[in-house]
Parts: C-alpha cells; sequence; structure tokens
C-alpha cells in the first residue's frame, strides 16, 4: 500500500505535470524516515540515508527519482522537505487531526485516550538508551510545517537554477515519548495511563533534526515548542473528541 499511493502516485502525479506548465518545480513531501537509525544526531542533510521500513523505504526511492528526473531536465527545481514529526493543530481548533481507526502516530493516540476513546497509551520500549528509556523524536507544530512549505515555495519561484536540493523541518530538539505524554497531561489537566510494550521493529532510538540549512537558505526555524504543539492538540480535541464525522453529524 505505501509503494501504491507514495510511489505510483507520485509518478502518476509528475507523468500529469510533464504535460502543463508546472512541470518543471514541485516540492516533494519528503521524510525523517530517510535517515533510518542515524549514525550521528542532529541529522543533517548529506548525512548518510537508508530506512528502516517500508514507509521509509518509498521516500528513499522518490528522492533518488526526482534526483535523477532533475538531472535529466537540468531546468526542473526540486526541493525535498524531510519532516520530522508533526503534531499539533491549528489554534482555533477547528483544524485537526482525524485520523481513521487505530492511530499510528503517538499524539493522535494520547489526545483519543485524553478524550475517552482509548483506555490506554501502548508505549512501544523503555529499554532505549536515552535519559528516561524510550525513543527521542523531533517533533513539529504543524503550523510551523506549513510555514516551511511556504518558504519552500518562495525559494524555488526565487532559485531558477536550484536544481534538487533536501532540507530537514524540525525543530532540532529531541523529545521522549515520556516527555511528549507529560506535557500533555499538563495541557490537558488529563491523566494519561500507559501499557509498557515491547519495541517495535523497524524503530529507532533518537532522531532528530539539524535545522542550520533551513534557517540559512530558506529563512525558516520552527517557532513553536512541544507546550504549544499539546495545547492545541488539546484545545482540538476539546472540540471535536470524536473528529470531524462527528461534527457532520450534528450539523
Amino acid at each position: 500500500m505505501y509503494y501504491e499511493n507514495n510511489v505510483a502516485g507520485t509518478m502518476n502525479l509528475y507523468s500529469a505535470m510533464t504535460s502543463t506548465a508546472a512541470r518543471r518545480s514541485i516540492v516533494f513531501s519528503s521524510s525523517a524516515t530517510v535517515y533510518g537509525q542515524p549514525e550521528k544526531t542532529p541529522c543533517v542533510e548529506d548525512s548518510k540515508l537508508s530506512a528502516l521500513n517500508p514507509y521509509g523505504t518509498t521516500k528513499l526511492v522518490l528522492e533518488n527519482y526526482f534526483r535523477q528526473v532533475q538531472a535529466a531536465d537540468p531546468e526542473m527545481r526540486v526541493i525535498l522537505l524531510r519532516y520530522f514529526n508533526p503534531i499539533g493543530a491549528h489554534r482555533s481548533g477547528d483544524i485537526g487531526e482525524d485520523p481513521r481507526g487505530i492511530p499510528n502516530n503517538l499524539l493522535p493516540y494520547i489526545q483519543q485516550v485524553a478524550v475517552g476513546r482509548r483506555p490506554e497509551l501502548n508505549v512501544y520500549g523503555v529499554d532505549y538508551p536515552t535519559r528516561d528509556g524510550t525513543a527521542i523524536r523531533d517533533y513539529i507544530h504543524v503550523v510551523d510545517l506549513a510555514d516551511g512549505h511556504i518558504a519552500a515555495l518562495e525559494k524555488l519561484f526565487a532559485t531558477p537554477d536550484i536544481g534538487c536540493v533536501a532540507y530537514n523541518l524540525g525543530t532540532g530538539c529531541g523529545t521522549t515519548v515520556l516527555e511528549v505524554v507529560k506535557a500533555f497531561e499538563e495541557a490537558s489537566g488529563k491523566k494519561i495511563p500507559i501499557k509498557i510494550c515491547p519495541r517495535r521493529p523497524g524503530d529507532c532510538t533518537e532522531v532528530y533534526a539539524s535545522t542550520d540549512k533551513a534557517k540559512k537558505e530558506l529563512g525558516w526555524s520552527a517557532r513553536f515548542g512541544i507546550e504549544d504543539m499539546c495545547r492545541d492538540q488539546w484545545n482540538w480535541a476539546k472540540k471535536n473528541p470524536y473528529g470531524y464525522s462527528a461534527n457532520a453529524e450534528q450539523n
């Protein structure tokens, strides 16, 4: 499914672009998963790339695809944005994440526990060599991520010879799973019950971004911290405890 959606879908998109004036500019949504288990942190854009799971592999395949497309068409402009871990919601509480089924990501799962939709949070691995035994990730507010896209577009428009270049979009700070849980508890006033589970295959110990390149070349840096992310996610959760579908039924 990852290959069908990510690889085939993106290649179909580029195929459609080739018949339009838009064919020579694209911002591609890549991922920090292309760093695999980093040899060192923070991850810099010229670090060795690898992937530990199918999702990350598809993103790496597509990064290589766009490098080769750009090499074949030197007038093409490509920016690869390596997202770290987007979380949070719009501050209004009107726009947020509404995953179908069991959430695959940490904060939507915590949110569903907080509103009573799930009994507890599964924490996968507390034996990592980190400050509290849980894995470390770089969480970025979705509004900061959106601003990063605007900065990337402006860079594309202003730089005809940019070629194909990658930028990290993260905060540059690593936060453990239990630190996220604590921050959400403080934002919501809710206790989040947890269940300790074994590590998941394909999960790495610590991944966080070097953001120097994005700051220097895009003029972009993250503005929000983990407390802001949890505050805005909880605001969305309070207003939309069962997501958009419940609101649609009410309206």
